[in-house]
């Protein structure tokens, strides 16, 4: 990850966002990572892939499980058959 000071952002600005076009970039105080500056490509992602959701498959009743499975083998078919 590409890092940058705070005075960087400041006298270097150009180079701090081209950086960002190539993925998140900290920007650091003292030292110390304060920022991260990102596009807001890359944050919309982040932000919608931090609403999934995960569950451990032993939180799940008999009934769910059997559902997920089911749903797991019906999407591994459809690859077997893609590759005919």
């Amino acid at each position: 990850m590409a890092r940058f000071t705070l005075t960087d952002l400041g006298n270097k600005s150009g180079e701090v966002v081209e950086a960002a076009f190539n993925g998140p970039v900290d920007i650091t105080k003292r030292g110390k990572r304060k920022f991260v500056l990102m596009t807001a490509d890359q944050f919309d992602r982040l932000k919608s892939a931090s609403s999934q959701r995960a569950f451990r498959s032993d939180d799940l009743t008999t009934e769910e499980r059997d559902s997920f499975l089911s749903g797991l083998d019906a999407v591994a078919h459809e690859g077997d058959r893609s590759n005919d």
